[in-house]
């Protein structure tokens, strides 16, 4: 696959990783697009996810969605929750909003490109054609992956590459026409 944010990072095992909001290789519904970024109809909701079958040792998760078709020259992170325990294996519906009432105990959001640290749904520029979002479930050897609540996801990555045991990701795509 073009463009693979995973591509130039050591390979690691695969676990399943499903949804009930979203499918890999298909397009996101409208609730899952950007409202605060002015998509008609988009709600910023974010997707349930389930997971199972992680690596041994794994001692907690991270989930990200990123955006590598974004024209930006470094992609566009929509979405990091570190710090989820190793017994969840699941987000609900709309586990990304600004409180965060829905996440584990203990797990919590940093701040998004846009600087929210919530789910900011897709927003591919109208008529930049499709983009891809990598909706990915990081297991990890480390219960506490270090990083401040007000870290970006890219210093997230940075911690987590040499801690991750095994990786889960959906593609799903979004696309605004002119």
């Amino acid at each position: 696959m073009p463009n693979n944010p995973f591509d130039r990072l050591p390979e690691v095992p695969g676990f399943t990783l499903t949804s009930e909001t979203v499918r890999d290789g298909d397009a996101f519904e409208t609730p899952q697009y950007s409202g605060a970024f002015g998509v008609p109809g988009g709600e910023d909701v974010s997707p349930q996810l389930s997971w199972s079958g992680a690596p041994e040792g794994t001692q907690s998760y991270a989930v990200t969605m990123y955006d590598p078709d974004a024209p930006t020259g470094s992609g566009f992170w929509h979405w990091a929750v570190a710090n989820i325990p190793a017994a969840t294996t699941e987000l609900p519906l709309r586990a990304g909003t600004a409180a965060g009432d829905l996440l584990p105990e203990g797990a919590f959001q940093l701040p998004n490109d846009a600087r929210a640290a919530q789910y900011i749904g897709a927003a591919p520029p109208a008529g930049h054609g499709e983009h891809r979002y990598f909706l990915t479930v990081h297991a990890l050897d480390v219960a506490d992956i270090g990083v401040p609540a007000d870290a970006t996801p890219a210093f997230l990555g940075f911690n987590m590459a040499s801690h991750i045991l095994g990786r889960a990701t959906i593609v799903v795509t979004g696309k605004i026409d002119d």
